[in-house]
């Protein structure tokens, strides 16, 4: 196939004065060209496209592709991963990954939980802060965790995010109101295991590929994998496959066929004091840069090739274009 390519590079932003922090969700020149790489080997012609600015001068100039391979992020707004397939379903050109319901709902973590609560899926008790004086409204026993509602590859994440008593709160969450210019999650804190489950596929052919967890190192901030944590590798990973890990696995697929996820994507799950795996939140885009990215480092436990992975990804996508 002639297949489109949109992405967000980060180092285009950079230039534009962006800081590493805002970038943090954009992808390296490594990643873009290992999954050209992966497509060209599977036989495909790949155009590179780039952002939604982009893909709106190529579409009005009349360029068409057989099926675009999405991996844009998007910068402003909580939608702003839903801009390039909604243009694109507009078009009504095929694409792989979730679609722009998808995008925008789970990129906001309280309307996602939400959503999962209502499924019966279990989930940390949560408050959304839109301002300081919704502080006063949080009625949940401490220690609480606190993160950007709309944030991405752990930015907003820190030792302060972990907070034990209602001064804390008010000035974690004051922090990152004034920081992100968007509202705090604040969760009921989770003190167990966490995982990161990966999964393949949509509906009824959706799979799980592994159970990673994810256990920090000794010279790691306590309490989360933060910002700081992933962008020093401050962490171990293994597949476990124990009782929690399937309790996960579960939860997780249940998780991404109630929100209606496709393709490919990672669902993080921590655990409660008593060893019981809670959702914490999906990402239907998921990192795929061929050394950092978690869902890459489990896929290759598992014993899945970067390129099958992508590999998987274009035949999920084919299947509905077959319909």
């Amino acid at each position: 196939m002639r297949i489109g390519f949109t992405y967000d590079l980060r180092d285009d932003y950079l230039r534009e004065g962006y800081t590493a922090e805002e970038t943090a969700e954009f992808d390296a020149i490594e990643t873009i060209e290992a999954l050209e790489t992966a497509l060209v080997s599977l036989g495909h012609t790949v155009d590179r496209i780039g952002g939604v600015k982009n893909l709106t001068t190529r579409l009005t100039a009349g360029d068409r592709w057989d099926l675009v391979f999405n991996y844009a992020e998007g910068m402003f707004g909580f939608a702003r991963e839903a801009q390039v397939p909604s243009l694109l379903d507009a078009f009504q050109i095929p694409y792989t990954l979730s679609d722009g319901l998808v995008l925008a709902l789970t990129l906001h973590k309280g309307m996602t939980k939400h959503v999962v609560r209502s499924l019966g899926i279990r989930t940390p008790d949560f408050a959304v802060v839109s301002s300081p004086s919704d502080v006063a409204t949080v009625r949940l026993p401490y220690p609480l965790f606190v993160k950007p509602v709309a944030g991405g590859s752990s930015v907003g994440v820190s030792a302060a995010s972990h907070v034990t008593d209602a001064a804390s709160l008010a000035a974690t969450c004051r922090a990152l109101l004034d920081k992100y210019r968007q509202p705090a999650l604040v969760e009921t804190f989770l003190p167990g295991r966490e995982f990161t489950v990966g999964i393949v596929g949509t509906g009824a052919r959706a799979r799980v590929l592994g159970v990673l967890e994810v256990t920090l190192t000794g010279d790691a901030e306590a309490h989360g994998y933060s910002y700081a944590n992933k962008k020093q590798v401050n962490a171990r990973y293994q597949l476990v496959n124990d009782g929690p890990a399937s309790e996960a696995a579960d939860i997780a697929l249940q998780a991404w066929n109630g929100l209606g996820c496709r393709d490919l994507g990672r669902v993080d799950c921590r655990c409660d004091g008593e060893g019981r795996p809670h959702f914490l939140e999906v990402n239907p885009l998921p990192g795929l840069h061929p050394v950092l990215g978690d869902l890459v480092i489990l896929a290759d436990l598992a014993g899945v090739s970067y390129t099958e992975l992508i590999e998987s990804v274009i035949a999920s996508a084919g299947e509905r274009m077959s319909r």
